[in-house]
């Protein structure tokens, strides 16, 4: 960590996907949601990254990736189907260019932005990282510009959790467990999935040599013991664990959908897209069967106002990249000023978003935070750091236990327990529960009935995915949501229901193993309550 400095950054970008995987169909609408990041996010980010530092740019950034995405990532399946949607949306670019060529030629440079940045993303996909863009990211750690680090296995909310020991323990060993696999190292850091934290959590992070973990705010302004040094600092939990409470003010001027930059008038607007705007029998071939409707990244309209929209201008946009940029340094440096005389030590602030914020949800985000990072290299006012860099420079931290919280609306559990969602909970506690009774029942099975069990503790997981009630509360696409979370707890009832016989079901564990690839090497014996991995818990 630069000493120099007079503040730094702890930037945290979490990439995460729930698993979706059909490879029953020939193709599928909630895959979609894989291939835009993929498009929109993970490839444009790594070519950023990529250039600051052969720029020689100084950066140190810390990103997350889930269990789930790397599993998606790395399928040969899926990746084939991303190799279609990125020569789909080619082919759908040459006709837009002609298309606005006569109909709209203002649109002409956004148009060939996106035709350039689609062979940018099949170049660097198959040239670049040969369909593997786990390796960009390896790169870029191996370099020392990234920090990558792991969350929970499924993205649990895990104080929804606090009284089942095994499964939140289950979350954090098979999420570490995943990491090895793919990084071939362990992870230093952890992402609490939604900041969620509560009291004892630590300590399954502990128990995995987890160094830290980032959380809300409040979690530390409402804990017994006054923060000494606010959320400029981080603290240590009972466990000797570090917690990174994020910074409220900073993280608000980009996370605010009201008065967030992302909100600007004069930037893309995310939900106008040709999937839904052109004619049915223009757009047909590249949406989903049968003529659903979907998006095609093609997008032409600046947010402005709700009535009338006005076609983007990428070159406002660009100049208010530059202009927020500013003003978010600016805003650091008063900052800075303000806290010198209040502080030991420099002031780090944690900034922890989703990664899929930057370049998917706010199109411009990435050029805002490219921009920001070479304006910060050129001044002493900030750098970015991990927090591994501030740990190693300063140990010494005040010793608290943070309370109870999230960075979801209200603070709390509110949006995974409303009333779109919360009758989903009694369903996979129940599973949770019947789970422990079938690791303590047949402990240590081998063959047959130990990948019978196996597929077992593997639908519990997958149950337990923060994103099914998250997308119920949304209302976005609900049903899919219900339907995956109902169908893993169902699945799971199979596995049960034939135990209770000592039986089992050879076809249908052959079918359930192949759709479901993720965690290879669980051990159902991890919901044993009195195994010794659990034992620490009493």
């Amino acid at each position: 960590m630069n000493k120099k400095k007079k503040s730094s950054i702890g930037l945290m970008l979490n990439a995460h996907l729930p698993f979706v995987r059909h490879p029953e169909y020939p193709r599928f609408l909630e895959e979609d949601w894989l291939f835009e990041s993929i498009s929109e996010t993970y490839l444009p980010l790594l070519r950023m990254l990529r250039k600051l530092r052969e720029d020689e740019v100084p950066f140190r950034i810390t990103i997350s990736l889930s269990p789930t995405l790397c599993t998606m990532l790395i399928d040969p399946i899926l990746q084939g189907r991303f190799t279609n949607y990125l020569r789909m949306q080619e082919e759908l670019g040459k006709m837009e260019l002609n298309r606005v060529a006569q109909e709209a030629p203002e649109l002409k440079p956004v148009v060939d932005s996106y035709v350039a940045r689609i062979r940018e993303n099949l170049s660097d996909y198959f040239d670049e990282y040969q369909c593997n863009i786990l390796s960009g990211f390896s790169d870029l750690e191996e370099s020392g510009n990234v920090e990558l680090i792991t969350t929970a296995a499924t993205h649990a909310f895990l104080p929804l959790y606090s009284e089942y020991s095994t499964a939140v323990n289950a979350q954090v060993e098979l999420a570490v467990q995943t990491h090895v696999n793919f990084f071939k190292k362990r992870p230093k850091g952890f992402w609490l999935p939604e900041c969620g934290y509560y009291p004892g959590l630590d300590e399954y992070l502990k128990k995995e040599n987890i160094s830290f973990f980032q959380l809300g705010a409040q979690a530390l302004s409402l804990s017994e013991t006054r923060p000494e040094r606010g959320n400029y600092a981080p603290v240590i939990t009972p466990s000797g664990v570090y917690a990174f409470a994020r910074d409220y003010h900073l993280t608000n001027l980009i996370w605010s959908n009201v008065e967030g930059y992302p909100s600007d008038p004069v930037y893309r607007e995310f939900y106008r897209d040709i999937g839904y705007d052109l004619p049915m029998e223009y757009i047909r071939p590249y949406i989903h069967e049968p003529q659903a409707r979907a998006f095609t990244g093609f997008k032409y309209y600046a947010i402005t106002g709700s009535q009338h929209k006005q076609y983007y201008s990428m070159e406002k946009a660009q100049r208010k990249v530059s202009e927020h940029a500013s003003n978010f340094l600016y805003e650091v440096k008063r900052k800075t000023d303000r806290l010198r005389s209040l502080l030991d030590r420099p002031p780090f602030y944690t900034l922890a978003f989703d990664a899929e914020l930057f370049g998917h949800w706010w199109h411009e985000g990435l050029d805002w935070l490219d921009t920001v990072i070479r304006q910060a290299a050129e001044t002493d006012d900030v750098g970015f750091n991990t927090p591994k860099d501030y740990i190693a420079t300063y140990p010494e931290a005040q010793e608290l236990t943070p309370a109870f919280s999230s960075w979801g609306e209200g603070g709390y559990a509110n949006v995974w327990t409303d009333g779109q969602n919360v009758h989903a909970y009694r369903h996979v506690h129940k599973a949770l529960e019947r789970m422990e009774e079938l690791a303590i029942r047949f402990p240590h099975q081998n063959s047959l009935k130990q990948r019978f069990l196996n597929q077992a503790a593997r639908e519990v997981i997958l149950s337990m995915a923060s994103d099914w009630p998250f997308i119920m509360h949304n209302g976005t696409s609900s049903s899919y949501a219900s339907r995956r979370l109902f169908d893993h707890v169902q699945n799971f009832s199979v596995v049960y229901e034939h135990m209770c016989k000592n039986a089992v079901n050879t076809e249908w564990l052959v079918k359930a193993e192949k759709r479901d690839i993720v965690f290879p090497d669980i051990d159902y014996n991890m919901f044993n309550k009195d195994s010794d991995r659990n034992r620490y818990n009493g």
